[in-house]
């Protein structure tokens, strides 16, 4: 079974955001992680680049598959987490806190809403 912290939003493509004032946390989630297995690369974007909600903002490659990572809001690219250069496999061992992979800039604080909570995205993924 998955962990699915509340207090975050989610996508059906499975990203999760915190968002905090007019900044968005992004990574993966758990049941993300379970499903590629052992990842072994994170190809992120630049920072400063601009994304609409639903661009692809990165990839994510593992023993069994690659998986494009997808903007849960529009926004820039502030801030990029670097240690997965290293240490990809921070997104299987902590999805939600140091395998997050990007912070962005919200262009548009209203689309949180367009997001699952905690409750909408364990039922999507029967969790």
């Amino acid at each position: 079974m998955s962990d699915v912290p509340d207090g975050l939003r989610y996508t059906k493509d499975h990203e999760w955001a915190k968002i905090e004032g007019r900044r968005a946390r992004v990574g993966i989630t758990d049941h993300a992680q379970h499903e590629l297995t052992d990842v072994v690369y994170v190809e992120l974007p630049a920072i400063g680049k601009v994304v609409k909600a639903g661009d692809e903002i990165g990839v994510v490659e593992s023993v069994k598959a690659a998986s494009e990572i997808f903007a849960p809001v529009s926004g820039k690219v502030v801030e990029v987490n670097k240690v997965l250069d290293d240490k990809p496999e921070l997104v299987n061992t902590s999805p939600y806190g140091d395998g997050w992979m990007v912070v962005l800039e919200v262009a548009d604080p209203a689309e949180e809403k367009t997001l699952m909570d905690a409750a909408a995205y364990r039922k999507h993924t029967g969790a």
